[in-house]
């Protein structure tokens, strides 16, 4: 049974940073893009940013580019999202997801068939 777990999430004021932490058990995730997505009160879901098997290649939403960044460690078969200066805005519920037939990431949520439960991330002013 695949699971995608995070963690790391919280309560920060504005200009904080977090660490997200997004640990896969069940099988490996190596040579399969990974993304994060997140989800705000009475919003739809939205990427975030996004990563290639290797690591090399991402992809970021243009509203948290220059302030947050994705990485993985194939070993640990763990992906990590880092969140510098934080605002209001970014507050919202952060699911990691895995797509298990390409090697780059998407931005599109269909292509992510494993998702995680979430975590909250609150950004206060």
């Amino acid at each position: 049974q695949v699971q995608l777990v995070e963690s790391g999430g919280g309560l920060v004021q504005a200009g904080g940073s977090l660490r997200l932490s997004c640990e896969v058990s069940g099988r490996t995730f190596s040579s399969n893009g990974m993304a994060w997505f997140r989800q705000a009160p009475g919003k739809e879901r939205e990427f975030v940013v996004g990563i290639s098997s290797s690591g090399v290649a991402k992809r970021y939403a243009s509203s948290v580019k220059g302030r947050f960044d994705i990485s993985r460690d194939n070993a640990k078969n763990t992906v990590y999202l880092q969140m510098n200066n934080l605002k209001p805005e970014d507050t919202a519920v952060y699911y990691c997801a895995a797509d298990p037939k390409r090697l780059h990431s998407s931005s599109d949520p269909q292509y992510y068939d494993y998702w995680g439960q979430g975590t909250q991330v609150t950004v206060s002013s």
